[in-house]
């Protein structure tokens, strides 16, 4: 009895898998076979957004969005919750019952890179415009059109003027 229900369970994860691999909109691209996603009906992926090789993204008890226009290379890791290690007398490897706190949604806003082995955790919002350096650690809100890198991510500069950030969203969001 037990393993029938060890298939049914895989099966089931299974379907619901590939009904979500069909959510995803054919002018977008995961590297299904090399990347590891956790909760995936939690994933919400728009149009053209292409993810990287080797991407890890854990969001079973939290939203990851990404929207559209958004460039991810190789070596992705989203983390969109934590663990409760604040239980006394308890191993944290034994408490399973979480804090609200422990998971919070992710979102990364259009027309976004995002470099090579980028960590970003839970509660991060990653403005529209933003460029994320190869090997940063995201752990806090990042502003729109900023550049950011390091461990953990700082911003750097920002990406355009005021002047040209106007000009920049009027030509890509505003003309018809």
């Amino acid at each position: 009895m037990d393993i029938v229900n060890k298939i049914q369970k895989k099966l089931s994860r299974k379907l619901a898998y590939m009904k979500w691999k069909k959510s995803i909109p054919k002018s977008s691209s995961i590297s299904y076979k090399t990347s590891i996603i956790s909760g995936f009906a939690n994933l919400h992926v728009e149009e053209c957004v292409s993810i990287g090789t080797k991407a890890l993204i854990f969001c079973t008890g939290s939203k990851v969005t990404i929207k559209r226009k958004v460039v991810i290379g190789p070596g992705l890791t989203i983390i969109a919750g934590d663990h409760n290690f604040t239980t006394v007398g308890k191993f944290i490897i034994d408490e399973h019952n979480k804090l609200p706190e422990n998971d919070q949604d992710v979102v990364i806003n259009s027309d976004t890179w995002i470099g090579a082995n980028v960590t970003i955790l839970k509660g991060v919002t990653i403005g529209r415009g933003c460029v994320i350096a190869a090997c940063s650690c995201v752990t806090k809100s990042v502003p729109p059109y900023s550049i950011v890198g390091g461990v953990p991510a700082k911003v750097i500069k920002k990406r355009f003027t005021e002047e040209q950030i106007r000009e920049h969203e009027k030509i890509l969001y505003y003309q018809q």
